[in-house]
Formats: structure tokens, sequence, C-alpha cells
């Protein structure tokens, strides 16, 4: 990709995550990129196939600025499955002061946005794949409680962290947040880890 059209593209990128994060909420057509960005109409299409490519490729860059395959990295290279989980646990929670907000920005567009919800959903993809990941190491290691099967023990795992429940403490009722990561470590390797 020349210099200028990796210009251009990150210029759309940050644009749309402008206009996502903006408090009063913003429209979100391709047309209304193209006008925020200066560029026509065409120039985002050259770089977006559709919508959800446009808002799927945000949420990545979004990810980007996040340093998410670094923050994810003592997970991925942990020595046993109890430190994964430990370890994407810690992750998971340390990214949602960050991610809750464009969560919310999404939510803003309304829920008959097929769009959004697609492009929100492919993140949640991606998280429920680390869940996966991080129970199949306990299962691998023989550590993960007998009467749940992985794909069981991935869904509860995914359950427990929820960002809506992270909101409704920390930022709703004031829980600091190294107060919730504790209780939460505690509750998932009680729910999902043999004694």
């Amino acid at each position: 990709m020349s210099n200028k059209r990796e210009q251009t593209r990150l210029l759309l990128l940050e644009t749309v995550l402008s206009l996502l994060m903006a408090p009063e909420g913003s429209p979100m057509r391709m047309i209304d990129v193209a006008r925020a960005a200066g560029v026509t109409r065409q120039t985002v299409y050259d770089h977006f196939t559709n919508r959800t490519d446009m808002l799927i490729a945000a949420i990545l860059h979004f990810g980007d600025t996040l340093e998410v395959d670094a923050r994810l990295a003592p997970s991925r290279a942990a020595p046993d499955g109890r430190s994964r989980l430990a370890a994407y646990t810690t992750a998971m929670l340390e990214f949602f002061p960050a991610i809750y907000p464009l969560k919310q920005a999404l939510e803003r567009l309304g829920p008959a946005d097929e769009e959004a919800r697609a492009a929100w959903d492919d993140r949640i993809r991606a998280m429920k794949e680390g869940c996966a990941a991080a129970v199949a190491a306990l299962r691998a290691d023989g550590d993960l409680l007998v009467h749940l099967s992985e794909e069981r023990a991935a869904d509860l795992y995914f359950t427990l962290l929820n960002m809506d429940g992270w909101a409704h403490c920390v930022l709703e009722n004031g829980w600091s947040a190294a107060d919730y990561l504790a209780e939460m470590q505690r509750v998932i390797a009680l729910a999902l880890v043999r004694s």
C-alpha cells in the first residue's frame, strides 16, 4: 500500500472513530465519513467495500491503538492453563475502560443498525476465542472442573467477563478496578478450576 493510500486510510479510520465517539453521536453513513474527512465518497469506497467493512476496520484500528497483541502476550505465553486464565482475565478487564465507550457508541447507532452490530460481533467473537483458548489450556492440564465441557466452560467464562457487569460495579457503584479484578479472578477460578 502506498504511503499516500495508507495516510488516507488512516484519516478515514480516525474520522470514523471520531464520529462514533462524539458525545452526541453522529451519522455514520459512508457519505458522512467522506464529508467529515474532506474526501469524496468514492475515496471511502476505494478503501472499504461497505459500511460493515468500514466499521470493522475502524474497531480493529482502535484495537491497534490499545496494543492488543502486546497486552495479550502474557496470556498467550503462559506456561499453564491456570496462568493463562488469570492473564487473559487481567488483560480483558484492563481493556474494558477503553473499550466500553466504543461499545456505547455502537449501541447508540441503534439495535436496528445491522452493520454496527456486525462490527461489534466481530470483536466479541475474538474475545470468545480467547476465552476458549484459556479453557482449552486448563483442560489440557487436567485443571478444568470435570463436570464442564470445554464449550460450556468457555461460555461460562465469557459470561463472567461481562463488560456490563464491569460497568455496573466499577463505573456505577465505585468499585476500584483492582478490587473488581481480584473478585473476578476469585470467582472465575471457583467457577472453572479444579482445586
